[in-house]
């Protein structure tokens, strides 16, 4: 009877254990972030997309941590379907006069390819080819990271309009006022840290 009874504990401590385990992704931080930390790995990605369309990396580094904590949340996609590292709108990234939900969803039996960059041409997306592999994917942190950037420029933050652009990228003034007190942070008192393997 006492066999059985370690038997059933270390059974219970094994899937406590493997719970646990299975619950901690990749991507995720042992502890969360200080308002300060921006991880080291991503800051020369918001430097050269920010070179390219004249923001300052800062910018695009508040924007990250608010619309995805640096790309740790479980999924990419938000609940009025925002998508991938930057939760753009899939019609904001192909094009609006393509078609689809007035919120800017896809019909929902479309099978479009939104990284096709012909398409994006067609209907004037903000969708941009930020690594060069000949598609535009909003998965893929470097493209996200450079249609942010040029997103972000095209509605004035490259013109020091921060708040107007920030506007349309979430038309939410408290959406505004947290990623412009991340950004006001990252430029008087950033920390860069690394994230955890």
């Amino acid at each position: 009877m006492k066999r059985l009874g370690s038997l059933i504990i270390i059974t219970i401590f094994i899937s406590v254990l493997i719970g646990v385990f299975l619950q901690k992704t990749p991507d995720s931080f042992s502890q969360p972030l200080k308002k300060s930390e921006v991880p080291e790995e991503y800051i020369d990605l918001y430097r050269e997309a920010g070179e390219e369309y004249d923001v300052q990396w800062e910018l695009l580094a508040a924007v990250h941590r608010v619309e995805t904590k640096f790309s740790t949340m479980s999924t990419l996609e938000s609940p009025k379907g925002a998508i991938g590292h930057y939760q753009f709108m899939p019609l904001t990234w192909i094009g609006w006069s393509y078609g689809g939900s007035r919120l800017g969803e896809l019909d929902k039996d479309d099978l479009v390819d939104i990284t096709n960059l012909d398409l994006i041409q067609k209907y004037s997306g903000y969708g941009k080819d930020g690594n060069g592999d000949g598609k535009a994917d909003p998965y893929n942190l470097t493209d996200a990271a450079y249609t942010a950037a040029s997103y972000l420029s095209a509605n004035g933050a490259s013109e020091g309009r921060l708040k107007s652009a920030l506007f349309a990228y979430n038309q939410s003034d408290e959406y505004v006022d947290e990623v412009l007190s991340f950004y006001k942070e990252y430029r008087e008192n950033v920390s860069v840290v690394k994230l955890d393997p």
